[in-house]
C-alpha cells in the first residue's frame, strides 16, 4: 500500500532535469516530501465532506466516498490505549482526528461522553447528569505544553484511572529519504529509508504536488508550470 519514496525522489529529479530546471538536493526533498504528503492527506477530509453530498453510484471500486474511504481506512486505529494516571487524568496519543473515548467496565465498553469545559459543572452538579462509572465523561484538561493542552483530557469520575481507549485518525508518519555519502554523491540508503504512508495510487499525485512546491521554493514559475503540465495530462488520463 505504501508508495516507494526512493520512487518519487527518483521522478521528481528526472522530470526537473528533462527541463533543466535544477537539482532538487535530499534535504531539499525530505521537507517537500513530508509536506506534500500532509497536504494530500488532508484533502482527503475536504473532499469527504464534498462527496457525501453528492450522490454516488453502485459500483464500489469506482465510487468516490469508497474511494476516500479506502485511503483513510489505514489511518484510523481503533481501541487504542489512553495513558491513564490517577485522579482520571489521561494524554491521548497522537492523533491527526480524535473519534470517540471508551471506558471498559464489567467486559463492556462504554462511550466516554465530551463535555465542554464551560458546561462540566453543570453535569458534575446535576443529578440527572453527574458522571458514573457506567456513565462517563471528560473533558479536555489545560495543561504546561502545547503537546499536553492538545492531548490531556480529564475523565470524571475522578476514579477512572484505567481501562480507557479511544478510536482515531492518526496523521502520516514523516517520510525520508536517507542516504550514505560516498565519492561525495548522496546514495540511497533504503534500511535507513522510510517510505510514504499514502494509498498507491497516490504516486503520480506526490510527484506533482513535490514539483509544484519545490518550483515555490526556488521561486521558479517554469518548474511549477511543469508540475501543473504533469497533473492536466494526469487528469486527461483518468477521464479517458
Amino acid at each position: 500500500m505504501a508508495v516507494s519514496i526512493d520512487t518519487v525522489y527518483q521522478k521528481v529529479l528526472a522530470i526537473a532535469n528533462k527541463e533543466q530546471r535544477g537539482y532538487v538536493t535530499p534535504q531539499e526533498f525530505n521537507l517537500l516530501a513530508n509536506q506534500a504528503q500532509l497536504e494530500i492527506f488532508e484533502q482527503y477530509f475536504y473532499d469527504v465532506n464534498q462527496f457525501s453530498r453528492i450522490p454516488g453510484n453502485s459500483t464500489i471500486y469506482s465510487d468516490s466516498l469508497d474511494v476516500l474511504q479506502e485511503k483513510v481506512d489505514h489511518f484510523e486505529k481503533f481501541r487504542a490505549d489512553v495513558s491513564m494516571a490517577s485522579g482520571g487524568v489521561g494524554t491521548l496519543p497522537e492523533y491527526y482526528k480524535m473519534g470517540t473515548l471508551y471506558y471498559l467496565k464489567d467486559g463492556q465498553y462504554l462511550a466516554i461522553e465530551n463535555v465542554e469545559q464551560n458546561k462540566l459543572h453543570l453535569h458534575i452538579n446535576s443529578p440527572l447528569t453527574a458522571p458514573t462509572t457506567s456513565r462517563p465523561i471528560y473533558v479536555r484538561n489545560s495543561g504546561t505544553t502545547e503537546a499536553q493542552r492538545e492531548r490531556r483530557i480529564q475523565v470524571y469520575p475522578t476514579t477512572i484511572t484505567s481501562a480507557v481507549t479511544c478510536n482515531y485518525i492518526a496523521k502520516p508518519t514523516k517520510v525520508q529519504w536517507a542516504y550514505t555519502i560516498v565519492n561525495s554523491e548522496a546514495l540511497y540508503n533504503s534500511t535507513n529509508a522510510v517510505d510514504f504512508e499514502l494509498h498507491a495510487s497516490e504516486e503520480t499525485k506526490l510527484v506533482i504536488k513535490i514539483l509544484e512546491l519545490a518550483g515555490i521554493t526556488m521561486k521558479d514559475t517554469g518548474l511549477i508550470q511543469v508540475a501543473d503540465k504533469e497533473e492536466i495530462e494526469t487528469i486527461q488520463q483518468e477521464k479517458q
